[in-house]
């Protein structure tokens, strides 16, 4: 797998760019926010990309909490290695910090699933 805006992953035969998905967590209802970006990822799975869900350290912290700033730090190392980041609407610090970052890398930031690459399957 290749970096920022490389090739993404190889999984059963086909290259996947890999999306972050950057949207609101703590702000507005936690578990409503988790299901919101689990929908997009499996429309974007389905369009033949590779989703990483940030939210999903929800369950991590459940068992291993760990400060707010260490979970910035986590998906921000995170946004380094995927090809594209989706910014999904609503308030969100973290995620406007992880859309700074990707800019800064040259990572090319989506505001609409509909506007990211069409894949060919």
């Amino acid at each position: 797998m290749e970096s920022q805006h490389g090739t993404g992953l190889t999984m059963r035969g086909k290259t996947r760019p890999i999306v972050y998905i950057a949207a609101p967590y703590t702000l507005g209802d936690t578990f409503l926010n988790i299901r919101q970006v689990i929908d997009v990822a499996n429309t974007l799975w389905d369009k033949g990309y590779l989703p990483f869900i940030p939210h999903l350290t929800a369950f991590w912290h459940l068992v291993y909490p760990k400060d707010y700033e260490e979970w910035l730090e986590y998906g921000q190392e995170w946004v380094r290695h995927c090809n594209i980041l989706l910014r999904l609407p609503g308030e969100s610090p973290g995620a406007d910090k992880e859309v700074k970052l990707a800019k800064t890398l040259g990572i090319p930031v989506y505001y609409d699933i509909n506007d990211l690459p069409r894949i060919d399957q």
